[in-house]
């Protein structure tokens, strides 16, 4: 070979060996892992998510992905730092996350990624989004519909204007993230999207497309729909989430949304109309009308997700599309886990199964062998040291999570964690449910329950009692199994460094009129 060619050949060989895997990342709000199609639960019948499961067909499904902190803003933090809580300063919501804290974005934009964010933040600050080159997100919560949405085009922090767009909101952020991905990111770089749904956040507002899906459906009940919360701690009935007595008029669209055009709210009445007609007229009372109330609500929630669903299809289609397929790692997750009536419940914040657990899928095409399952406890706090050894770069010392590269891979470090600490803090607050703390291990779940005046323990045992149904805490057959996760415990929050008192900002300053005051059934 010519030396001319040799100098030629030498460059082109390094530029393909230091190229960096794009990272698509679609995050939904309370999207609970028993309507993913994938995870084969008590309603996969019902919850068709082909193009999420598509994920799971072409790479890798977790089955065990705990959160942290089972609520939106602090998952949201946790995700961003690699850290818990009480390490990032955003325990509740309410609080306004420190954004010029080190951050996953801002390492991936050093290292060479063009970043953007698209979509749900919540996060608290009137600042936009830090870290990210471009960023159009949702004010807030932000509607179902008509959303407002504050865009910061130079990635200076701030916010250059707010764009009230028309439409459906989980399209609209869709067609963004798209037009993102086509028109403005820099196309000499990898990037790093993340692709941040509101949907399928309380109240459920479905699509105009998806309004009568399942109308000529009964979908199954929960097994615990009907709960009585015998064999737990105070805790579980002085809650205040509850199918039966907490969901509003909105909820339960009795009430259409406020800020519908005449065009939408002409389509979103007659889908609604008939079908409040009928429930006027049968006058259910008792079970009958929880049963109706469970029915309107998880048909809204699985309606919501066919659109999200619809999205991430045609995200996928464009990578496909695009030449972009092979090149890009592509992560579905969300916040937390959800319930879809279990133990007569909505909403999340308990370390239970069903709000602790929340739906990871991962697609890494050359990397992850299609079809796989991984069994290892992971979790969100782990995204960040995962992102920073896709990027090559070395992941900070501080960081509470650790990297999934590995596991990917197909291969579980000998010292992969074999159990997972949680901390909830949000009460007084909303749904009124208590703070709590715990360690979890697949297999068995010990929880405290802490407050001046109730300080009460729950031992679970997952195999035996998968619905959380009875505390064996204290049973001398589960004494050897408790002192092992007390230790466990302890030793969580030792390495953690969780101060013995909850950090002030953890106090929720200002609180909703209490609704109902639950006793214990005598």
């Amino acid at each position: 070979m010519k030396l001319s060619n040799l100098l030629f050949v030498i460059p082109t060989f390094f530029l393909v060996a230091a190229k960096k895997p794009n990272i698509l990342f679609i995050f939904t709000d309370d999207h609970a892992y028993q309507a993913v199609g994938a995870y084969n639960s008590w309603l996969k019948e019902h919850c068709p998510t082909p193009n999420i499961d598509s994920l799971a067909r072409d790479g890798m499904l977790f089955e065990q992905c705990y959160v942290t902190n089972s609520i939106c803003g602090p998952m949201r933090a946790a995700i961003q730092t690699g850290k818990y809580s009480h390490a990032n300063g955003f325990l509740v919501n309410g609080n306004k996350f420190d954004g010029t804290q080190q951050t996953f974005p801002k390492m991936l934009r050093k290292a060479g990624y063009t970043t953007a964010v698209v979509g749900k933040w919540h996060l608290g600050t009137h600042m936009s989004p830090q870290g990210y080159d471009y960023s159009e997100v949702l004010i807030g919560q932000g509607p179902y519909y008509n959303p407002p949405m504050r865009v910061d085009k130079d990635g200076d922090g701030k916010h250059d204007e707010v764009i009230k767009h028309v439409g459906y909101t989980t399209d609209i952020i869709t067609d963004l993230a798209l037009d993102w991905m086509k028109s403005k990111r820099d196309k000499d770089k990898p990037f790093m999207l993340m692709y941040q749904h509101k949907a399928p956040h309380r109240n459920w507002q479905p699509g105009p497309k998806y309004l009568n899906k399942y109308d000529d459906v009964t979908l199954p009940e929960p097994e615990t729909l009907f709960d009585d919360y015998k064999g737990r701690s105070l805790a579980a009935y002085q809650q205040d989430m509850t199918i039966a007595e907490t969901m509003n008029r909105g909820d339960l669209k009795l009430d259409a949304p406020g800020n519908l055009t005449p065009e939408q709210r002409k389509v979103w009445d007659a889908a609604y109309n008939p079908k409040n007609q009928a429930l006027k007229k049968a006058n259910l009372q008792g079970k009958d009308l929880v049963r109706w109330k469970y029915q309107r609500y998880v048909k809204d929630y699985l309606r919501c997700i066919a659109s999200v669903d619809d999205g991430v299809g045609r995200m996928l289609r464009y990578l496909k599309e695009a030449g972009l397929e092979k090149d890009t790692i592509v992560i579905y997750c969300s916040d937390q886990g959800f319930y879809l009536g279990e133990h007569g419940w909505f909403d999340k914040r308990w370390m239970y199964e069903e709000s602790l657990r929340t739906p990871m899928l991962v697609r890494w095409p050359g990397v992850i062998k299609p079809g796989s399952r991984n069994g290892d406890i992971v979790s969100p706090v782990d995204f960040a040291g995962t992102f920073c050894e896709v990027a090559g770069i070395n992941s900070p010392t501080d960081l509470h999570g650790r990297s999934m590269v590995s596991l990917l891979k197909g291969k579980t470090p000998k010292n992969w964690r074999k159990s997972f600490y949680y901390h909830y803090y949000e009460y007084p607050g909303y749904h009124w449910v208590r703070r709590h703390y715990g360690v979890a291990d697949g297999r068995y779940k010990l929880i405290r329950f802490y407050e001046d005046d109730v300080d009460q323990w729950e031992l679970f045992d997952l195999k035996n009692d998968p619905n959380e149904i009875t505390s064996v805490y204290g049973s001398a057959e589960y004494a050897v199994v408790q002192n092992r996760l007390s230790r466990q415990l302890a030793l969580h929050r030792k390495n953690l460094q969780v101060p013995e008192e909850d950090p002030p900002q953890s106090v929720v300053k200002r609180l909703p009129p209490r609704t109902r005051k639950p006793t214990a059934p005598q």
